[in-house]
């Protein structure tokens, strides 16, 4: 088993690699806002989200599978080449499969057609998608190197090519291509941690179950995390999708750190699962719970604060609208850090696929119904609202299944006085942003008094416990 020190090296290389996912879009998200505006924002969302269901099922729940799979036969290198194999001869036929679906439906059904199209290179990604077993042997590193090299690219091509609304195109092709050459790159190293071999039908029997039922959960989620674009763009207009994008990619940000997490965790309590190492699992759980949720709370509660501010000054006086979505959807982020936690560290660890599973689907089921009632009426603040309520009953489920083998009530004791620090720190910096006008400097202002307010409070309820992390930090300042 790894170090506790790789733990945390894993997690800032995991953190990076899912904020570069996110970086992009955000931080070239004024540019585009002001060249292709709220509309352009929305058709490329509305088309890159369909070809994301496709992508979805050429994935086939293997991100969670294949990385949970991998961390358990990886101390044996015979068993790894055969696991790997099995699961790549799975990957490649579904995906072959889903990338000839995406091109009937580009000819036949595709409103946007041009757009449509140059969106294939994102389904094409999927089929060369192999992350999930460099995540599986803890080579958190290798991804975060090769995305950032190619993210930076990205960012360049944007700023040179994209100029006006016209160039709406390019900008998709720009992103997807990005996302391409980025899964493609990563197959140029595998030989040096595997071997590919023949695969056996009965041995891919084996994982194709497990994975299908790891995929239904996916599907589940995607009902209330793209499903909700979708239905904007048809119950609503395109203009309140560009607004709902933009918001979400705000939100986004927080809940990458902190998935970062989870997906490092996975592999490492996978493993111990194996072991029956019980005792060492539920310490993991314990410590990640206190550190998570709070900075869920940090984060949830700081990006509400400041959403109104915001969105005018990022995206220009269009994207008003846009602030109150960023706050209704920040305060997702403890609901799903929470379950976060459970999902990673317990359930698909030991092999609950089918709580996961009764969680995620009792979230859709929630999020649809709201939906249809609430976007033809409130358009996109009627899919936040869907979406916060979606998650909250996702992670009551994820906390009533897990509640005689964990200590759920402790965990929401210990976090309770995070959420009165995040309410101390929303209600004074919402304020200075309530009696000032958006600006830079003010927006700059609210951030410095929350990481301020809530940091020095933090710390002491940190001191206070005696919390063993903090004493470690300290002690090492006082060396030097």
């Amino acid at each position: 088993m790894s170090k506790d020190s790789s733990v945390k090296k894993n997690f800032a290389y995991q953190m990076i690699y899912e904020l570069l996912i996110l970086i992009l879009p955000f931080v070239t998200s004024p540019y585009i806002a002001r060249v292709i505006g709220a509309d352009g924002v929305g058709n490329y969302s509305y088309t890159y989200t369909i070809a994301n269901y496709f992508v979805l099922f050429a994935m086939l729940g293997i991100k969670n599978y294949g990385n949970r799979a991998i961390a358990q036969a990886r101390d044996n290198q015979d068993k790894l080449n055969v696991t790997f194999s099995n699961i790549l001869f799975v990957h490649i036929f579904v995906s072959l499969i889903c990338c000839i679906c995406y091109v009937v439906y580009v000819l036949f059904f595709a409103t946007e057609k041009i757009y449509s199209l140059i969106q294939f290179s994102v389904v094409l990604g999927a089929l060369f998608d192999i992350s999930w077993f460099y995540f599986g042997i803890e080579k958190f590193k290798l991804t975060v190197l090769r995305s950032t090299v190619i993210k930076i690219i990205n960012v360049i091509c944007i700023f040179l090519f994209v100029n006006d609304s016209d160039d709406l195109w390019i900008y998709c092709l720009i992103m997807g291509l990005g996302s391409l050459i980025s899964q493609m790159s990563l197959w140029i190293v595998l030989r040096k941690y595997v071997r590919i071999l023949k695969p056996d039908k009965d041995s891919i029997k084996v994982h194709l179950k497990p994975m299908i039922v790891l995929f239904l959960p996916v599907i589940a989620i995607s009902l209330y995390k793209y499903m909700d674009k979708i239905m904007i763009g048809m119950l609503s207009s395109k203009t309140q999708l560009g607004f709902y994008e933009n918001a979400e990619k705000v939100v986004n940000m927080p809940v990458s750190i902190i998935g970062s997490f989870g997906t490092v965790m996975l592999p490492k309590m996978s493993n111990l699962a194996s072991k029956s190492d019980n005792k060492t699992a539920i310490i993991y759980i314990s410590q990640s719970m206190r550190y998570i949720m709070c900075l869920a709370f940090a984060l949830s509660f700081g990006v509400a604060s400041i959403g109104q501010t915001f969105a005018p000054v990022f995206w220009g006086d269009k994207f008003i609208p846009s602030g109150p979505l960023i706050v209704g959807l920040s305060f997702t982020i403890p609901f799903m850090s929470y379950a976060n936690i459970i999902r990673t560290q317990y359930l698909i660890p030991h092999s609950r696929d089918k709580e996961y599973l009764t969680s995620v689907v009792v979230g859709a089921v929630c999020n649809i119904i709201l939906n249809i009632i609430l976007i033809p009426i409130y358009g996109a603040m009627g899919a936040t609202i869907g979406t916060l309520c979606a998650e909250i009953s996702v992670c009551l489920v994820q906390a009533f299944v897990v509640r005689k083998e964990l200590p759920v009530l402790a965990y929401c004791k210990e976090a309770f006085i995070f959420l009165i620090t995040g309410i101390i720190m929303f209600c004074i910096v919402w304020n200075i942003g309530h009696v000032m006008n958006p600006s830079v400097s003010v927006l700059i202002l609210q951030v410095v008094c929350g990481v301020v307010v809530y940091g020095i409070t933090a710390f002491i309820i940190f001191y206070r416990r005696k919390d063993n992390m903090l004493i470690n930090i300290l002690q090492k300042l006082k060396r030097h």
